[in-house]
């Protein structure tokens, strides 16, 4: 099976669900509230973390946590994604 799809088996046929989501273009110049909220929304299992755009991070890929960028207004500096 495909990363990110799930099957499941229904009266003899099989229904394939979308991917799971990874990025979130659309929340960029929303509160850091609003997209830590739309993407808890469709990602429930994920870590979303608030950091300041400017911030140092690691540079280590983790399927289980978003990074909102935000800028001084606490609005989202570009799109959030999985890692």
């Amino acid at each position: 099976m495909e990363r990110g799809r799930a099957a499941a088996a229904t009266g003899g046929g099989v229904v394939v669900a979308a991917p799971a989501k990874e990025s979130w273009p659309e929340l960029v110049g929303v509160s850091s509230e609003a997209a830590k909220a739309k993407i808890g929304e469709e990602r429930p299992e994920v870590d979303v973390q608030v950091v300041a755009a400017d911030a140092f991070v690691t540079m280590d890929f983790n399927a289980s946590r978003v990074r909102v960028f935000v800028d001084s207004d606490d609005k989202v500096a570009r799109a959030p994604k999985i890692g």
